[in-house]
């Protein structure tokens, strides 16, 4: 067999560096397979690739390392085995494990989550190579420790959410009717949640109306479900999930009790309560003729009638019924968007309520679109932005650092007639939590109700990405409040942060080894949050003082990742064999509500937005130093 390898296009020295370069390809998914392609075909030789995930019928679309007969088996692995049967040189590890063990975070510095290889890059001072699809779009940028802006030094968007009367009691959108679906699934078949309640909400601010005339304008049925305050799953159960006794609970009585709500259909159309009798049997409909189908094409691309979704709910309920049955006493399903019975559920489900609030029905691609909030990977993409990843690449193994962009792929030209347009790279936010020099970040909290394992849980990991923090207060006496070993605090677990005399003014020293990650949390006690609210993140950080040189704060510096954290690399520092390079592909469709969509289409990121717009860069871009040619050859490139 003969290889097709880039390396007589390159230069000797440039050759040579790829021939020797370690290349980490963390995920094996529609860009990593791309990604894998690219590297072996450019001349890389020493290529460690690690993914937890296994092969889905779904990935074949686009993973093209991958065919029918490897689905069930580990991504990681076939993908090696696969590469090697064009390039059998390569020198490929295979890791079917995630990323987040400890022995492999010793070894590379990252992880899956994007933070988490942020903050592993700035500690081991290796370059990032960040990149992204949705659709038609795409992004590839470098970030540089020192240089470059690092991946939290500008804030992400959260994803959209509903307040739960809108959800349960005023669907407005396609998007809510769905999301009630999925609530129901879980409610009826998976782990209840109080938050996803699917019955009417009383307790909406809209309402004014008065308990005893709603009690007796309430047609409920008794005998088909009526409005009882109990858990929805033990209702479900005494009816022996009956589909005619569900759906008339959810889609006729339930429906007759929200029209008794008589203030909120002022200035809304009031809903239409569904019948199973009149849209089942007295319709004619039966399972092998669904009415009213429409659309053209493939089946999923259809949209039924009615009385086909009336049909479509019995069958999945009962269908799902069996399937927990099976599962024993205790057993809960969990929704995935490719199981065919779970997603004929929430299809069903979703377009009973969207006709019921006079919207049009949708067919089962879009709404497991919407359900899943992705948007279709497109493989062109991925292929292309792979490309752009090593490209950027090169770059880096050449000590052209200054001559690397934030590269967008448009879905249209814009009017210099350009789909892919690059822009400056913006330098290091002063405010960053993460790579600033003295990272530090101000929370509002009420001291009083909040317990130290929500400190932990809720605003250390989940809101800063930390995995395993130690926290002590600046107190004077060196409290210890959580420490990463196990069970040395786990009894401050339950108790509140008044109780260690955390007040307003508080300062906690937060540090997670793991990461090499130091953060100074100041506290603000506040009694009255919104509802709901549990902590606030006020601003981007406090105002922090100029950057300290080597010479003035060399041992004082808590920057992440070393004590010249807020300085570039320079070659006499670079170690001779750190010739690492580390690739990493977030796999799968995209969602929705991705920092890169956003970034693009919503102007989430507006600088550069209007960059890829117009093709012009910034005129205030701040010029970034050149590296010397020897510079160190780490990078590190995450999709």
């Amino acid at each position: 067999m003969v290889t097709l390898q880039l390396v007589g296009s390159l230069r000797k020295e440039l050759a040579d560096s790829l021939s020797t370069c370690r290349v980490l390809v963390v995920g094996a998914g529609g860009i990593g397979c791309e990604l894998l392609k690219n590297v072996v075909l450019t001349g890389f030789k020493n290529i460690e690739v690690i993914d937890l995930d296994i092969i889905d019928v779904s990935n074949l679309n686009r993973q093209f390392l991958f065919q029918k007969k490897h689905v069930g088996k580990s991504k990681a692995q076939v993908a090696k085995e696969s590469v090697l049967q064009f390039c059998p040189t390569a020198n490929i590890t295979a890791y079917h494990d995630s990323i987040m063990n400890e022995l492999l975070l010793n070894l590379f510095f990252l992880a899956v989550a994007r933070n988490h290889v942020n903050r592993m890059c700035l500690a081991a001072d290796i370059p990032l190579i960040e990149s992204g699809t949705a659709g038609y779009l795409g992004q590839v940028t470098v970030i540089k420790k020192g240089l470059t802006e690092c991946y939290e030094c500008q804030p992400k968007p959260t994803q959209k959410t509903f307040p739960g009367c809108t959800i349960r009691n005023t669907p407005s959108e396609p998007i809510h009717c769905i999301v009630w679906a999925k609530y129901l699934f879980n409610q009826l078949f998976g782990e209840e949640d109080a938050d996803q309640e699917v019955s009417p909400d009383t307790a909406d601010p809209e309402l004014s109306w008065n308990p005893a005339d709603t009690e007796a304008r309430a047609t409920a049925s008794d005998q088909d479900g009526d409005i009882k305050r109990v858990s929805t799953k033990d209702w479900a159960r005494s009816t022996g999930y009956d589909p005619v006794k569900l759906f008339n609970k959810l889609f006729k009585d339930d429906i007759q009790y929200l029209l008794t709500m008589d203030k909120l259909w002022k200035k809304r159309k009031a809903p239409l309560p569904l019948d199973w009798l009149e849209f089942v049997i007295l319709s004619g409909c039966v399972i092998a003729c669904p009415q009213g189908v429409t659309g053209t094409g493939l089946k999923d691309q259809q949209v039924l009638g009615v009385g086909g979704y009336c049909q479509l709910f019995s069958r999945s309920v009962e269908t799902l019924h069996s399937v927990l049955a099976d599962k024993g006493d205790g057993a809960e399903l969990v929704w995935d968007k490719d199981d065919p019975p779970a997603m004929d559920f929430v299809t069903a489900a979703a377009n009973l309520r969207m006709y019921i609030f006079s919207m049009n029905m949708k067919s089962r691609f879009d709404i497991k679109s919407m359900a899943g909030n992705i948007i279709p990977a497109i493989a062109t993409t991925n292929a292309v932005i792979a490309g752009l990843i090593v490209l950027e690449a090169l770059k880096i193994l050449s000590g052209d650092v200054e001559q690397c962009r934030t590269i967008f792929l448009n879905k249209q030209p814009n009017p210099r007639k350009k789909l892919l347009v690059p822009c400056a790279l913006d330098p290091p936010s002063a405010n960053c939590y993460v790579c600033a020099s003295k990272p530090e970040v101000t929370v509002k909290l009420n001291v009083h109700k909040t317990l130290v394992l929500a400190l932990q849980d809720k605003i250390l990991k989940e809101k800063f990405g930390m995995v395993a923090p130690d926290v002590q207060i600046e107190d004077g006496k060196g409290t210890i409040l959580i420490s990463s070993e196990e069970g040395e605090t786990e009894a401050n677990n339950c108790k509140f942060l008044s109780d260690f005399a955390i007040r307003n003014g508080s300062r906690l020293q937060v540090d997670d080894f793991l990461q090499d990650y130091t953060l100074l949390v100041n506290v603000i006690h506040c009694e009255n949050l919104e509802k709901d609210v549990e902590f606030e993140v006020v601003g981007d950080a406090p105002d922090k003082a100029p950057t300290p040189t080597r010479s003035q704060e060399e041992g004082k510096n808590i920057a992440n990742g070393n004590k010249e954290s807020s300085e570039p690399s320079t070659s006499s520092e670079a170690p001779a064999e750190q010739n690492d390079i580390l690739l990493v592909d977030s796999d799968e469709e995209v969602p929705s509500s991705s920092t890169m969509a956003v970034s693009m289409e919503s102007g989430g990121h507006k600088r550069k937005l209007h960059d890829a717009e117009t093709g012009e860069a910034s005129a205030k871009r701040q010029h970034l130093s050149q590296p010397s040619a020897d510079d160190d050859n780490d990078i590190i490139a995450l999709d």
